[in-house]
């Protein structure tokens, strides 16, 4: 099954950040299933050198890729990239999440990366994502790179989407009740279906747990497998709706179990042709949850 739903809540750390190795091993925001270390947009241009020194002393220090969360960075751009593919123990990381991919800027990406060993989650954000034929050339691109079989999931980034509608989040407002809710439904529709998988944005405000909620409970059901955190306390409120209840386990299991193509359940219908590929992922992501181990740190990972 998809190792997508690994992912969990994303969080995201500035590379500048002082507790980046203990971030990256695990130690310093225990629980967070991923993290993403930035060297894009949560940096100044006159920071970029100093984080980038920072991830160059810091690699040789991870464990191997079984040990600690999933580790992802973020370039700045494909020369960033370049520079992190040179430096020594670059393979501790799992991968990299490619900024503002679209046609013009993920073929420089996918030529450094090739064939190695590193997923990669390309970021929906640029004008691209609004036109119907460039999301279908899009698709097709991601479908015949070199990377293709290493696409980890495609990340929705919803803060520079809303900028080129000249909008911010708001407090209290969900995704779902922007412009965005609808454009999130087209790429779901554009891109799970070819099998790709898609994570949710960043809700801006940290001290807002129950929009917070609100919205990860409507990414769930659009099929999102992940959503971006920018401050540990957010971790444990998205993986507790990542999370699955019992009574929708139990339906996926009778669908693998029951022998019959049709039959009764809770008041509903259960088909096993149609409902057996939500049953497997519903599995899977319960299998990849850890309940109980999300423990929020008291440091803000991002500058908000």
């Amino acid at each position: 099954m998809h190792e997508a739903f690994r992912l969990g809540a994303s969080l995201y750390v500035p590379a500048t950040h002082p507790k980046l190795l203990g971030a990256l091993t695990g130690h310093h925001f225990p629980g967070v299933r991923s993290l993403i270390a930035c060297t894009e947009d949560s940096l100044s241009d006159d920071d970029l050198a100093a984080g980038l020194d920072a991830l160059a002393a810091l690699l040789p220090r991870l464990p191997g890729r079984q040990v600690g969360p999933l580790r992802f960075i973020r370039p700045r751009n494909a020369q960033v990239l370049a520079e992190l593919l040179a430096m020594p123990g670059i393979d501790r990381v799992h991968g990299f999440v490619i900024p503002k991919a679209d046609q013009s800027t993920f073929g420089a990406y996918d030529a450094l990366l090739g064939p190695r060993d590193f997923w990669v989650m390309p970021t929906l954000e640029t004008c691209a994502v609004f036109d119907p034929t460039d999301l279908a050339d899009l698709r097709r691109l991601f479908q015949s790179c070199a990377t293709q079989r290493h696409i980890l999931a495609l990340r929705i980034g919803g803060n520079d989407l809303l900028r080129m509608l000249g909008l911010k989040r708001s407090r209290g407002v969900t995704l779902y009740q922007t412009p965005l809710g609808l454009l999130t439904q087209q790429l779901v529709l554009a891109f799970r279906p070819f099998g790709f998988q898609l994570t949710a944005p960043v809700y801006d405000f940290v001290d807002d747990p129950v929009t917070l909620r609100a919205e990860a409970a409507q990414d769930v059901l659009q099929g999102l497998v992940g959503k971006t955190a920018i401050h540990p306390a957010q971790v444990p409120v998205i993986d507790a709706v990542l999370s699955v209840c019992e009574r929708d386990l139990e339906a996926a299991r009778l669908l693998l179990d029951e022998d019959r193509a049709v039959f009764k359940h809770d008041g509903g219908m259960l088909e096993r042709s149609v409902h057996l590929p939500w049953a497997r992922a519903l599995l899977e992501r319960a299998r990849q949850s850890t309940p109980g181990l999300h423990a929020a740190g008291a440091d803000s990972a991002m500058s908000v």
